[in-house]
């Protein structure tokens, strides 16, 4: 009997261990392939470092907390949220990219052709101005010209006058003329003196304007007459007319003013940083409203030596023939002057460069996704197109449309603010966006912000905290009383400066968000 039992305890011993072994040969086979598993996937994971959980432009080589206590948080090699490898460098994702519509486009050489702009007026040429002023006292007899505006010829009667004075010096030199003749056969003294006399009162005559063609006349009969016509000098219109028939004039007295309008001026006022380009007798295409489908050609012949204080333009002058007299002084017109520019130069879009009015910046695209911010020393421009001096190599990709949004998606200042600063570090930029839902805990009407107790953030992996929100704009306050249960989203105005763009009601504070 007791043989028995032992044969049946080591019988049970037997199957035991046989067990076990199955057991733990079933354990190292499974554990095996997680093993290789696990090995596989931290060799595929490569630690880089760990970032601020806020977002801020600060990393670590080892794990550590920011000011709130908060852990940064690691990021691996291939990670989506691993950082850019330069400190100046932004990341944006490829569907964000898509969503913003960004565009680039490589630095290249063009020569950089500008169009001049200018607004400009029609003046008469000053040079075809004839004013008629008697130079004697007298009294207007007649008009033929009698209307402002009237085309005249040149040599067409334009009034006639009677003065004393005139028919006076008449008959002296008729009085002259015939002593001449009456003293042939006196002496040569006698004679040559009357002859003085003669051409005396000629040259009177002369002097005030009397037409060759009325002195001959006067010559030829020696009659003297009661009235002299005044003739236009020129081709041109009235363009003022004071004589009225009848009316006595004085000496000086201007009665007409005729302009020559066969060729005008284009006075236009040219801004102060486009003058340099302006070059007298350059060629200026100018347009005139009256006439929106015809182009008028002319010439720049002078560019004035004043800059207009208000205004700050410099006027130049560009001489225009007016052919069938289309053209009206005081019409306006829109003056193009084209700039030869210096030679190929390296140019990016205008709409490349934020300006920030203490510096411009441009963001280049280094690879897929990441953009980094240069400041660019930036030189002539067209419209189109603006010479960059230095900053930018040709043929790299500059983003031209959508940099603003890139500047609000990624946070362009914190990158931007590593310019002036040595560090090794990788900026971080932060999404725009985020969302989260929250309890309000104070309200600092003065300094418009909000204590808030929100929940986790998926889109900047925070976890539940209380910290303090901007308000965007005031009208944001009537929804916000303390205690209340809110949900709401946010943005990065700057580094650590979170801002609040809308706030709803919300049912409970402890749901958590992701961001857009």
């Amino acid at each position: 009997m007791k043989t028995g039992m032992t044969l049946i305890v080591a019988a049970m011993l037997v199957a035991a261990g046989l067990a076990g072994g199955y057991l733990i040969g079933k354990d190292r086979r499974t554990a095996e392939p997680a093993a290789a598993v696990a090995s596989a996937g931290a060799k595929a994971k490569k630690l880089l470092f760990y970032r601020n959980p806020m977002g801020l432009p600060d990393t670590s080589p080892v794990p550590k907390k920011d000011s709130m206590g908060m852990d940064y948080i690691a990021v691996y090699e291939g990670e989506p949220d691993e950082e850019p490898s330069s400190a100046n460098q932004i990341r944006i994702s490829t569907d964000k990219i898509q969503k913003l519509g960004v565009r680039t486009e490589a630095a290249s050489l063009r020569p950089l052709d500008k169009i001049v702009r200018a607004v400009g007026r029609i003046e008469p040429d000053e040079r075809r101005l004839f004013t008629i002023a008697p130079k004697f006292e007298g009294y207007v007899e007649r008009l033929h010209v009698n209307v402002t505006g009237q085309p005249v010829a040149k040599g067409q009667p334009l009034f006639e006058v009677y003065s004393p004075e005139l028919v006076s010096a008449q008959r002296e030199y008729a009085i002259a003329s015939q002593g001449v003749e009456s003293l042939k056969e006196a002496g040569s003294e006698a004679r040559n003196g009357m002859r003085q006399l003669a051409d005396a009162s000629l040259a009177r005559l002369s002097n005030w304007d009397i037409s060759q063609e009325q002195i001959k006349a006067l010559t030829k009969s020696g009659d003297a007459k009661r009235t002299l016509t005044f003739r236009s000098p020129v081709n041109g219109i009235v363009t003022e007319k004071k004589a009225v028939q009848g009316m006595r004039f004085m000496p000086g007295e201007a009665l007409y003013q005729i302009a020559d309008l066969s060729s005008v001026w284009v006075i236009a006022d040219v801004f102060e940083q486009d003058i340099g380009l302006v070059k007298t007798g350059a060629k200026a295409k100018v347009k005139i409203n009256a006439y929106p489908d015809k182009d008028f050609v002319g010439r720049i012949t002078y560019v004035y030596p004043t800059l207009t204080a208000q205004t700050r333009t410099v006027p130049i002058r560009v001489e225009l023939r007016n052919p069938g007299m289309l053209i009206k002084p005081g019409m306006f017109a829109q003056v193009e002057l084209a700039a030869v520019s210096k030679g190929p130069v390296l140019t990016v879009p205008v709409s490349a460069v934020i300006d920030s009015g203490t510096r411009q910046i441009v963001l280049v695209q280094v690879k897929e996704g990441r953009f980094e911010p240069r400041p660019v020393k930036l030189g002539a421009r067209s419209d189109e197109y603006v010479e960059v001096q230095d900053g930018v190599k040709e043929g790299e990709a500059v983003v031209g449309a959508a940099n603003f949004l890139i500047d609000a998606e990624s946070n362009l200042k914190a990158a931007i603010g590593g310019f002036g600063s040595v560090t090794n570090a990788p900026a971080v930029g932060s999404a725009a966006g985020h969302r989260a839902v929250g309890r309000v805990e104070e309200i600092d009407a003065k300094n418009a912000s909000v204590t808030i107790s929100h929940g986790p953030v998926a889109s900047l992996k925070w976890p539940a905290m209380t910290m303090d929100f901007k308000l965007a704009n005031d009208s944001l306050f009537k929804d916000v009383k303390p205690g209340a249960n809110i949900s709401f989203e946010f943005v990065e105005r700057g580094p650590g400066e979170w801002l609040i763009t809308l706030i709803k009601p919300a049912a409970t504070p402890t749901t958590a968000t992701t961001g857009r």
